[in-house]
């Protein structure tokens, strides 16, 4: 396929592993800007582009407001110096939020296999107890 060539909502969908559905909301939401033929749409380069990058953001936990803010900045004209000080200082604090959920899981973790452990000398204790009195 050609750069500048488009892609139907089916190879959209295809070709990104989403679907048509999303591909509507994310129109919606003024996040991608596919040409209308009639009832089809046609995504171009620039729409494909975009998907990338708000599907990776997805992944990375942004909002789609955030997102669709950060895709705005394209168009600032400073060679999006604004676009990547803004989507670096949203992924700083994207990481800081994951590291601390990380943090806050593997607590949660460790103290679970804690109490597993309390749980199975109970029971052995319960069953030993069983078999002595039969």
């Amino acid at each position: 396929m050609k750069d500048d060539q488009v892609m139907t909502i089916r190879e959209m969908c295809d070709a990104y592993d989403v679907t048509p559905r999303t591909l509507r909301f994310y129109e919606q939401k003024e996040l991608l800007f596919p040409v209308r033929e009639g009832q089809k749409r046609l995504f171009t380069r620039r729409d494909r582009a975009r998907l990338k990058l708000i599907l990776r953001g997805k992944r990375f936990g942004f909002s789609l407001e955030e997102i669709r803010q950060l895709l705005d900045l394209y168009h600032v004209g400073d060679q999006q110096q604004t676009q990547l000080a803004q989507t670096y200082e949203i992924a700083q604090q994207r990481l800081n939020d994951m590291e601390r959920q990380r943090d806050e899981l593997i607590i949660a973790i460790d103290e679970l296999k804690e109490q597993m452990k309390w749980g199975e000398k109970m029971i052995a204790s319960m069953n030993q107890k069983q078999a002595q009195a039969s």
